[in-house]
């Protein structure tokens, strides 16, 4: 059965398919479309993943192999391919027919790979899919469905925006859904549920401020120190909330972790980074800081900023912006020369 993304939700409440395929360009939507299914996998008691990217020289035979493998103790699972070309040859699109046409009871199987032409659509592997299971194509956002689409996402926040204020945060991010999904996350953590007007966009995100907070965290990925601290002070010294300045730094941190994660279990950087949506213009800053943050260091700047959330909430009795500094300096590569309260 094919189906766009918007009819997603409708086809999962109607019941579970052995194997699903999900396609397109958008990363964010893409995502959103496969954590859908994943989750109503989870569900039904399919609570083990095993993940699967699809690169030169992939063993389909052993995945062939591991998806019928059984054990006594074995939970059923998701198998998930990922594949960033969508014509994974002879080979591949032999084993996929295999699993479509031969479905596991222990398993749901998810394919996520491109946008797919017309002769793609037309292969055997996607035809096995469309008569056994379910294809999601996902099509981008066009400009004129983008204030729509923003006001949907802001409605599950509790957020009511008019058509003035969508079109104005639709301009703001010029088409890019990432960089919205990014202004409604902040719009959410800004403002308490109610109306959203043009006036209360431009209060919350517009670019009045000397320094934008998200401009601090791009500093310290790419390891300007001077640069970064003097935006934190700006920012101090423009009565910004530190609540925010952490948040801000700390959704950077969260993302890189999350992107090690992905990569040590087989997924490159750029892939990786769009699994998690980060906006496309901070891909290459983060990059750097991926390259320069082992594991271990990044987990220690989890836990600075941990602590300068109990500095904010009163549990250190230390000053906040002062361990905001020292977590920003370690992030960019410094650690300062400072006694710390405990």
């Amino acid at each position: 059965m094919k189906i766009t993304g918007d009819n997603l939700a409708s086809s999962l409440s109607r019941g579970l398919s052995p194997i699903y395929l999900v396609s397109g360009d958008d990363p964010l939507l893409v995502n959103e479309a496969a954590d859908a299914i994943r989750a109503r996998a989870r569900s039904e008691g399919f609570t083990e993943r095993d993940l699967h990217v699809v690169e030169r020289g992939f063993d389909w035979d052993a995945l062939i192999a591991e998806s019928r493998a059984m054990s006594l103790f074995a939970q059923r699972k998701i198998v998930e391919i990922r594949m960033t070309n969508p014509t994974p040859g002879d080979q591949g699109g032999n084993a996929i027919v295999e699993l479509a046409e031969n479905p596991s009871a222990d398993n749901v199987v998810l394919v996520i790979t491109g946008k797919m032409d017309g002769r793609v659509q037309n292969s055997k592997w996607v035809s096995a899919i469309d008569k056994r299971g379910v294809v999601t194509q996902i099509w981008p956002i066009d400009l004129q469905r983008l204030p729509g689409w923003i006001r949907e996402r802001l409605g599950r926040h509790g957020l009511k925006a008019d058509a003035e204020a969508a079109g104005l945060l639709a301009e703001r991010v010029e088409g890019n859904l990432l960089a919205a999904h990014q202004e409604v996350e902040k719009l959410a953590l800004l403002l308490p549920p109610g109306p959203v007007t043009t006036e209360t966009v431009l209060d919350a995100v517009a670019d009045s401020a000397r320094f934008d907070v998200l401009q601090l965290g791009e500093a310290a990925m790419r390891g300007q120190t001077a640069r970064a601290l003097r935006i934190l002070e700006g920012l101090r010294g423009e009565d910004v909330e530190i609540v925010l300045v952490l948040w801000a730094v700390n959704k950077d941190l969260q993302w890189m972790a999350q992107v090690q994660h992905l990569v040590a279990n087989g997924q490159s950087v750029d892939a990786a980074m769009n699994s998690v949506y980060v906006w496309r213009p901070r891909q290459a800053a983060m990059k750097q800081a991926l390259a320069r943050l082992k594991p271990g260091a990044l987990r220690g700047l989890l836990l600075d900023a941990a602590r300068v959330d109990r500095a904010i909430k009163g549990v250190l009795r230390t000053d906040p912006w002062i361990e905001m500094e020292s977590l920003v300096a370690r992030f960019c590569g410094v650690r300062l020369a400072r006694a710390r309260a405990a």
